[in-house]
C-alpha cells in the first residue's frame, strides 16, 4: 500500500516540476514579448514626435513662401503691380 502512496506522489511531484518548468518558460517568454512591445512604442512615439516637427516645420509661411517664390516662379505683390478698381458715377 505505502508503494503505491510513493509512486502516487512521485507522479504528482514529477507533474508539478512540469508545471513549475512550463509556467517559467511561459513568464520568460510573455516578458521578452513586454520588452519587445514596450520598445516599439517608443519608437512610434518618437517617430509620432518627429512627424509633427515636421508638420509645424513645412506649415511655417516662410517656408510656403520659399517654395512659392523657388519652385512657382511666384513673386510677391507690390504696391506698383496693384490695381483698384472704382465705381463710377452714373
Amino acid at each position: 500500500m505505502s508503494t503505491k502512496i510513493n509512486l502516487v506522489l512521485l507522479a504528482l511531484l514529477v507533474a508539478c516540476g512540469l508545471a513549475l518548468v512550463n509556467s517559467q518558460y511561459q513568464a520568460r517568454h510573455l516578458f521578452i514579448e513586454l520588452e519587445r512591445l514596450q520598445q516599439r512604442a517608443r519608437q512610434l512615439d518618437i517617430d509620432w514626435a518627429q512627424l509633427q516637427l515636421d508638420q509645424s516645420t513645412l506649415g511655417k509661411n516662410a517656408r510656403i513662401e520659399q517654395i512659392a517664390r523657388t519652385d512657382l516662379d511666384m513673386a510677391p505683390l507690390t504696391p506698383e503691380r496693384t490695381q483698384y478698381l472704382t465705381q463710377g458715377e452714373k
